[in-house]
């Protein structure tokens, strides 16, 4: 029978509850830090305001690269009032809110919102609207949005069942220059007209 090592179990033990502890800090640390971002995005990143996103379920991906970005001000830094908790009613925007960040700090947030489920928000939508969207999505958008949009793993953000209001101002800002746009993407976008773009933001808005 082999001796029972005393000391191997103790490192073993030591071993597990540092990586315990660390958990448990990171779970407190991740708390603390996506506070000031529920208070827009709403609980657990579903938001229930029409121009404010839900992030839920977003990749981590495209979570830490829209953060970033928004810490490079290379996406618009639009200020928006507080909608709820203790600032509720004061000005803020995203840079500013993302400003101090640490590389850390943002992986956390990240891995957060990750880890929820996205939910899908109850639209009113144009039928006609959907049918001709849903053709512009297979022969424009499949390819990196795929499955209706709605696959996070695809790390471009989650499109189907998002907010209608939001996805048109975005992709205003898309064809405004005032948000960054993929050399693949760019050519795709400009080659639609209003209408049909409209009609896209229907049919994502229509996925349920």
């Amino acid at each position: 029978m082999k001796k029972f090592n005393a000391g191997f179990a103790l490192l073993a033990c030591s071993a597990l509850f540092s990586i315990t502890l660390s958990g448990a800090v990171s779970a407190a640390d991740a708390s603390k830090l996506v506070e000031p971002c529920l208070s827009c995005h709403g609980k657990e990143g579903v938001s229930t305001e029409a121009d404010v996103p839900s992030i839920a379920g977003y990749s981590e991906v495209y979570l830490v690269g829209t953060l970033e970005k928004f810490q490079k001000k290379e996406r618009p830094c639009v200020e928006t009032e507080i909608r709820s908790g203790s600032q509720k009613g004061s000005k803020t925007d995203m840079c500013k809110s993302v400003k101090g960040l640490s590389q850390a700090d943002i992986q956390l947030i990240a891995a957060y919102f990750a880890g929820k489920t996205f939910v899908r928000t109850a639209q009113v939508f144009d039928a006609a609207l959907v049918k001709k969207g849903k053709q512009v999505h297979k022969s424009k958008c499949d390819t990196c949005h795929s499955i209706n949009g709605t696959l996070a793993d695809d790390d471009a953000g989650i499109l189907g069942g998002q907010k209608m209001s939001y996805l048109r101002n975005e992709i205003k800002n898309f064809k405004e220059g005032k948000r960054p746009i993929s050399k693949k993407m760019k050519p795709k976008l400009d080659s639609l007209d209003n209408d049909e773009i409209e009609a896209l933001i229907h049919f994502y808005g229509s996925v349920q």
